[in-house]
């Protein structure tokens, strides 16, 4: 994830943290850790602090992993950009599981690069999985985005960040460019007449903060022109409102 975040060792063990792997500290820097996510684990190595938020995994990313392997047909054939991938476990899940086209993103910082890089040939995916480095709010590098599927897990800790990461989100929904359309039948949800469109955000989110402060940033959204949807435990679907396409 992007933006800072004091994250004390004791964090690791909190907030629904679901890695039933052994932990061994390779330094003073970093832990590796084995996480287990839906049929495989995963042996990823987090920050023991980083001044940024992309030190360890939280919640959201287990969670939305059990979503997605229920709803795989959504996200099948996909070009995707996860957004705040902090270690990359997420995207390295996807790609391994669903041989799924994705490209990790986060705050421009080397560090959280080379760690994701670190992580990718720990579980065997080489090359590496591309990389964007974006900072919230900044300007994207690339003028015409291509993905039509934006994910993210866990990324309303920072409620100052809100317009930043809407400003970013409305880009990448506005200027998508189609590259390879997928068929609307193929993309249902659970059969139902709901489609998953493109392009669309998925977002899981299981950190708790206020309700009020939470509720800030889907206001942001539809004040942004963008339309928010629920669809259930917790995992959002954000798309452009049919007037501003």
């Amino acid at each position: 994830m992007d933006i800072a975040l004091f994250s004390p060792s004791s964090l690791f063990a909190a907030d629904g943290d679901s890695s039933d792997g052994e932990t061994t500290e390779t330094s003073q820097s970093f832990v590796e850790r084995n996480h287990q996510f839906p049929g495989i684990e995963l042996q990823i190595r987090e920050f023991g602090f980083h001044q940024l938020n992309a030190n360890l995994l939280w919640p959201g990313s287990f969670a939305f992993a059990d979503w997605l392997m229920q709803h795989r047909h959504l996200i099948q054939r996909r070009r995707c950009l996860e957004i705040g991938s902090g270690t990359g476990a997420l995207a390295i899940f996807l790609k391994k599981e669903f041989n799924l086209d994705i490209t990790t993103s986060d705050y421009n910082d080397q560090e959280i690069e080379d760690n994701i890089v670190h992580n990718c040939i720990a579980n065997k995916i080489i090359p590496s999985l591309p990389h964007i480095k974006h900072t919230w709010g900044d300007e994207f590098p690339i003028s015409e985005p291509d993905w039509d599927l934006i994910i993210a897990s866990d990324i309303l800790l920072y409620v100052k960040q809100y317009p930043n990461l809407i400003k970013s989100l409305t880009f990448l929904l506005k200027t998508y460019k189609p590259t390879n359309v997928v068929s609307p039948a193929e993309c249902k949800l659970n059969g139902a007449d709901t489609e998953l469109p493109h392009p669309v955000f998925l977002m899981s989110w299981r950190r708790r903060i206020g309700k009020d402060d939470e509720s800030l940033f889907f206001t942001g959204c539809e004040e942004a022109g963008l339309e928010v949807k629920h669809l259930g435990n917790r995992v959002y679907c954000i798309k452009l409102r049919e007037s501003n396409l």
